[in-house]
């Protein structure tokens, strides 16, 4: 089941962001055969970020919140809010 994860970062929290990034992409990298969609949501100029946008794969929100806690990015307590919902896909149509 596709899930879309929406995470808006603390205010003033580049620093935070950026020292805790390397261990955020190794997880995110372990992860990849359920990640369909990923990146960080940017400032109005595109130079900074401000918080990530995932579309997941998986069987449950169990299993995507599990997958949230054990983010570096959730643990260091970057994330002001985090949103899951359950997405369908409609375009491009799914193969």
């Amino acid at each position: 089941m596709l899930f879309a994860v929406y995470c808006l970062d603390k205010p003033n929290s580049k620093d935070l962001r950026l020292s805790t990034r390397a261990a955020h992409l190794e997880h995110a990298k372990a992860h990849t055969d359920s990640i369909r969609l990923g990146g960080p949501l940017l400032t109005d100029d595109g130079e900074g970020m401000v918080g990530s946008l995932l579309i997941l794969d998986m069987p449950d929100k169990a299993a995507v919140e599990a997958f949230v806690r054990d983010d570096p990015y959730f643990q260091a307590g970057l994330f002001e809010a985090v949103l899951i919902r359950p997405f369908k896909q409609i375009l491009p149509a799914p193969t």
